[in-house]
Formats: structure tokens, sequence, C-alpha cells
């Protein structure tokens, strides 16, 4: 069949896409990822137009690309609309999968890990600001096209959206992949990226770094023993930009990777697919 001349379908961009997941309408653009909660979306729009998730407007790369995202507690709905330089509106309903997440209890835990005392929490607050800052960034940058590698092969030792309890009290859903490893096992950039932030000592989670992917993507990497990389740092995939490490608030050796489109949080295991062997 062959599809209007404003319509582009894009085949999988990585190994960890699961394929194309629109079917041909006029005019609409081509999207790889999952339609579901903590998924990624990446679309290509083909002809001169701008594109909009649930009325917020999307960045265009200067190849066309876009992305965007969906958190723990997407709802079932979300509609993508394509304006078109004519003038013509296209409004591309989709149907978001409901995803069941695991409870993960933890015990044990010294009181200070769970409820961090008066005295630190307004660096806390500093931490929270630097944090939100570099997820915030819009750059033009398509780096996010090339796909996620894993930053390092291990047993996955926690998994997106569970909620954890802690010493008995609920706390909020964990929002990165855990992957255990030996402490000092390299870290690598799973796709291009400059460093966004590198601090040495975050209160809960220690020696953090956030890559910027372009467009709001980036990806975190937590309690790491060593940093390898500085703000403004321009890497290329499989780059090391540290080691793993237990730094701030954790039990033992792990790195925690999480992945963002500005402040939703997605899930980087959804992307990346399954862990190479």
């Amino acid at each position: 069949m062959d599809l209007p001349r404003r319509t582009i379908l894009l085949g999988a961009l990585s190994a960890g896409m699961s394929g194309i997941l629109t079917s041909p309408v006029r005019a609409g653009p081509g999207l790889v990822g999952p339609l579901k909660q903590g998924g990624l979306i990446i679309g290509r729009l083909e002809g001169e137009g701008t594109v909009a998730l649930d009325d917020k407007p999307l960045r265009l790369s200067k190849n066309r690309y876009f992305a965007f995202g969906f958190g723990r507690d997407q709802g079932k709905e979300a509609l993508l609309s394509v304006t078109w330089v004519d003038g013509k509106v296209e409004r591309i309903p989709l149907a978001i999968e409901q995803r069941e997440y695991q409870v993960q209890k933890i015990d044990g835990l010294p009181d200070a890990m769970v409820t961090p005392p008066a005295e630190v929490l307004a660096r806390i607050k500093r931490d929270n600001a630097l944090i939100g800052a570099a997820r915030a960034r819009d750059t033009e940058a398509e780096w996010f096209v090339q796909g996620l590698d894993w930053p390092l092969r291990g047993p996955i030792s926690g998994v997106y959206g569970s909620q954890r309890i802690l010493n008995g009290e609920p706390r909020r859903p964990h929002f990165g992949v855990d992957i255990a490893a030996p402490e000092g096992s390299d870290i690598h950039a799973p796709m291009d990226a400059i460093v966004a932030m590198a601090e040495p000592d975050l209160y809960y989670t220690g020696a953090t770094a956030i890559l910027d992917h372009g467009h709001g993507i980036s990806t975190s990497y937590l309690h790491m023993s060593r940093m390898d990389v500085k703000v403004g740092d321009r890497l290329a995939r499989g780059d090391v930009l540290g080691a793993v490490g237990k730094t701030g608030r954790a039990t033992g050796p792990h790195l925690c990777w999480r992945l963002n489109w500005f402040q939703e949080r997605l899930d980087p295991q959804l992307a990346a697919g399954p862990m190479p062997s």
C-alpha cells in the first residue's frame, strides 16, 4: 500500500525499541516505542508542521524527529496532534497500556536512611534543584534517536515503578532500574550525550551524573564510586563516565539507572530491551 506523501513510518531504532506502534493514517507520524506507562516514544514527521502531546508542543529536530514519554501513573489515554503548514490538523488518540508494579520491602535500614534529619533538609532541597535543572534542559541534539544501550551488565536487583516499603513505612515508588555489579565496575554512556550534571555527593544518591541526549531525554547514574566526567563534556556511546559504587543512601554496590523526558520519569528497561547475555 502506498502511504500518503506526508506520512512516514519508522522501523525499530534499536534492539530495545518494539517496532511501529501506529497504523498508517493520513499525514500521521510513525512512532517507535511502547505505548505503556513508563514508555519512551520516538517519532518522525515528514512534511512541514508541528506536533503536540496533550496540547504540549514537542520540539522537532532538524531531521524532524521528536520524542516524548509516559510516566509511571499515566492515564489510559493521550492525544497526539499534528498541525500542518496548510492549517490542517490531525488528532491521533493513543491508548496507553496500564501496568501493575511490584511491592518491595526493605527492613533494617538506619532511621536516617528512611527519614532524613531536619538539619539536612536544606541540602536535599539544593540537590533536588540541581537535578531538576539538569532534567529541564531542552537542547536541539537528536542523539536520542540512537536508542539506549545498557550502561553495564549485571543482575537486575530493583525495577522501575516498584513501591518501596522501608522499615514498614510506604515510600515513593522506585523510578530507576538497579543493576548489581562489583564496586569499581565501569559505567558506559548508553548513547551520545552532553554531561548536564556531575555532582560528587548528593544526600540520597551520592556521586550522581545526568546525561542530556536532546529534546528533554536524559539518563541518570546514581551511587557511583568514581566520577570521570564534568559538566559540558561530550560523550560518545560507550564512553566510560564513572564506576559502580554505594555512595549516598545505598545498601550495597549497584547502579541505579534512570531515564527521563524532562521531569517525567520513564522506564529505562523498556527502552533498552533485554540485557545482553
